[in-house]
């Protein structure tokens, strides 16, 4: 169906026609604001630990032992890492960084396709999309790890590699406000598979990384479960399985719609009393994915709680 202003069944216009809101579009600025809902989760975890028995877990001290990268001195760079052999062979200061042999990468992967670009509460599924990456982003480099993006929509990808910091935040959260943009103002109504953002985000993973993938996984493609478990010979997957309020419990009546190939038509939906059977989740339990079924309408302090075990496999 076309995008929806949240808190409309239904509407008839295209996304690039909505007024912009905060539940209809994605902002670098709102999402790394979202750091400091996770420190303030951080903070509560800290006080209900604080007297339970047993070791204060440290972050590592240290450049670590792995090579990273050899890049070109910028600065701010500490002049102790300047790789010698690169700046001699260049001409030009290099350094060579470091990263823990144990350091988590995480890499987050968002559907921004057109189904996507829909929601009745509060914000489009692709923005709670953003908001539950940025908030597993923040957590992550938070806890010494790294971070990159893969960004799915009709038009392509956007990509973010790898990196740690405050400075990798920034380049996911600008990565997600460009990508869901594009997403908005795009015209193609083609709805590409997933599996082809999952082997890019593999290729792009760091060892020992994980991916999370917050999708409603509609029309996934029919080659997405195999793409699924290749990614899970290489990774841990998890997926933030994201929902809207009409998708499960749909008002009686009679709705109108326009689809993104520009058919119209009326819904009619009868009253039930039981949301309809969704085998979404159970699907991704059988591909052997770790997965949650997120509610679009929660605030961002609800998705952080709701992800629960997510988080804590994620570091």
């Amino acid at each position: 169906m076309t995008p929806t202003a949240p808190g409309d069944a239904a509407g008839d216009g295209p996304a690039a026609e909505l007024a912009p809101s905060a539940g209809t579009t994605v902002e670098a600025s709102r999402l790394l604001a979202l750091r400091h809902v996770v420190a303030r989760s951080r903070i509560g975890l800290s006080r209900r630990t604080a007297s339970l028995p047993g070791p204060v877990i440290t972050r590592r001290r240290g450049r670590g032992s792995e090579t990273d990268e050899i890049r070109l001195w910028a600065h701010g760079d500490d002049m102790r890492h300047i790789d010698r052999n690169s700046t001699a062979r260049t001409g030009e200061p290099h350094v060579r960084t470091f990263r823990d042999e144990r350091e988590q990468a995480t890499l987050l992967v968002a559907d921004f396709r057109p189904p996507m670009l829909f929601g009745t509460r509060r914000a489009f599924r692709s923005v709670a999309c953003a908001e539950i990456l940025a908030l597993t982003g923040w957590r992550a480099v938070e806890s010494g790890g790294r971070v990159a993006l893969v960004a799915a929509g009709a038009d392509g990808f956007e990509v973010v590699r790898p990196g740690g910091g405050d400075r990798a935040m920034t380049a996911v959260a600008g990565g997600l406000a460009r990508a869901h943009a594009a997403a908005l103002t795009s015209s193609d109504t083609r709805v590409p598979g997933l599996a082809d953002a999952l082997d890019a985000a593999v290729r792009l993973l760091p060892r020992g990384g994980s991916i999370l993938l917050a999708t409603g996984l509609d029309a996934p493609g029919d080659d997405f479960d195999e793409a699924l478990l290749r990614a899970r010979w290489r990774c841990d997957v998890k997926v933030a399985l994201v929902i809207d309020a009409f998708e499960r419990r749909p008002p009686a009546g009679s709705f109108p719609f326009v689809t993104f190939a520009g058919r119209r038509g009326l819904r009619v939906v009868g009253r039930r009393p039981d949301p309809p059977e969704d085998d979404r989740l159970a699907r991704l339990h059988r591909l052997g994915a770790d997965a949650v079924e997120i509610d679009a309408s929660l605030s961002p302090e609800d998705q952080l709680a709701s992800l629960g075990a997510l988080h804590a496999s994620l570091g």
